[in-house]
C-alpha cells in the first residue's frame, strides 16, 4: 500500500458523485466532505481491509478491482463478490451499531488499484447536516441486500450451469469489452475464484463451461471469456 496526498484527485474531479451511495448528492455537499477523504494505492494481492478488523472505515473505489473474501478456520478461502470503479465498500462496520467487525476481507486484484476512504466520525457528522441523504444511502444498501438475498436463492434453487450462465452475463453486463466476435469478458480469476464465484467445484464449473463451449455459446481465452450468444445463457439462467 501507498499512501496518495491527501485529497489529491486525479482530473480534479470529486470522486463521491461517482459512486452509488451518493449519486443524490449535489456538487456543493460532497465538496464539504472532501476535506475528510483520505486515498491509497494497492499492488495486486495487497489487502485494504482485513476480516475481523474493527476499523470504521468506509471505502470508495476509485480505480481498479477489488474482490471481497472470507476465510473459514481450516484456512480454505470463499470468494464473495467483486467490486469495480465507483462501488462503495466496508460499509457493514460503518452502519453497524456495534461497529464491527469486518465480515470479510477486500483484496486488490490489479496494480494501481485506487481507493479513497472516511471515518465514521465525519461521515456521521456530515449525515447530521444533511439527513435527507441518508435515505439515499439506505436505498442504495437495500438494493445491495436484495442482490444478495438473490444470490442466496440462486444457490438453492438453481442448478450449477444455470448459476454460472447468470455469472458470466453479470461479469459481461460489468466488465464486457465488445469485439468482433461478440462480448469479451475478462474477469482475472483463476478457476478456482471463479467456482467460489459460482458457488460450486472447479471441477463442476469447468464442464459446464465446456459444454457452453462445445454448443458454441461461449469461447475461453486465458482469463477472459469470450461471450458468442449472451440469449443462449440468458435462455440457460432461466431454466
Amino acid at each position: 500500500m501507498s499512501l496518495d496526498t491527501p485529497n489529491a484527485f486525479a482530473d480534479e474531479e470529486n470522486i463521491l458523485l461517482h459512486t452509488a451511495l451518493f449519486k443524490q448528492v449535489s456538487p456543493a455537499e460532497a465538496e464539504e466532505l472532501l476535506p475528510h477523504l483520505h486515498r491509497a494505492s494497492f499492488d495486486k494481492g495487497e489487502y485494504i481491509f482485513s476480516e475481523g478488523a474493527t476499523d470504521h472505515r468506509m471505502y470508495l473505489l476509485e480505480r481498479g478491482r477489488v474482490k471481497l473474501i472470507r476465510t473459514s478456520a481450516d484456512n480454505r478461502v470463499q470468494l464473495l463478490s467483486i467490486h469495480a470503479s465507483g462501488e462503495v465498500l466496508g460499509e457493514i462496520p460503518v452502519f453497524d451499531p456495534n461497529g464491527g467487525p469486518r465480515t470479510a476481507s477486500a483484496v486488490a486484484m490489479s496494480n494501481g488499484t485506487h481507493v479513497a476512504w472516511l471515518e465514521r466520525d465525519a461521515l456521521f457528522a456530515w449525515l447530521d447536516e444533511h439527513p435527507r441523504v441518508a435515505i439515499d444511502m439506505l436505498q442504495v444498501m437495500a438494493n445491495r441486500q436484495r442482490a444478495n438475498n438473490e444470490r442466496i436463492s440462486d444457490l438453492v434453487f438453481m442448478d450449477v450451469p444455470a448459476r454460472l450462465a447468470k455469472t458470466l452475463l453479470n461479469l459481461g453486463s460489468r466488465f464486457g469489452e465488445p469485439v468482433e466476435e461478440g462480448l469479451k469478458v475478462p474477469h482475472d480469476l483463476t478457476q478456482e475464484e471463479l467456482a467460489q464465484l459460482v458457488g460450486s467445484s472447479r471441477e463442476t464449473v469447468n464442464k459446464a463451461l465446456m459444454d457452453f463451449s462445445n454448443r458454441g455459446w461461449i469461447a475461453r481465452d486465458g482469463r477472459s471469456i469470450v461471450i458468442f450468444q449472451p440469449g443462449m445463457l440468458i435462455r440457460r439462467s432461466r431454466r
